[in-house]
């Protein structure tokens, strides 16, 4: 799965690593305080949510890397530093 373009890349980037780890410490915290139910299976789909769509990205990352002979974006960061 490459993405053609980057922005969309982007944006799911932020949504798995940012927005949709905050929604299961949200879910979490306030399920314990209100005692909703079923918050701990509710919590563990979405932490399996997160890593499969992360799996899916990091995989992406690589094939992306690959077909442009660049190196992934995790590294491009870390070299820039120095």
């Amino acid at each position: 799965m490459i993405f053609k373009n980057s922005k969309v890349y982007d944006v799911l980037k932020w949504v798995v690593g940012v927005a949709l780890p905050a929604l299961e410490a949200l879910w979490l915290a306030l399920a314990n305080i209100w005692d909703f139910p079923y918050a701990v299976p509710i919590g563990a789909t979405l932490g399996a949510v997160i890593a499969f769509l992360g799996a899916l990205l990091g995989i992406s990352s690589i094939q992306y890397a690959k077909a442009n002979k660049s190196e992934p974006a995790e590294n491009l960061e870390e070299n820039a530093d120095g």
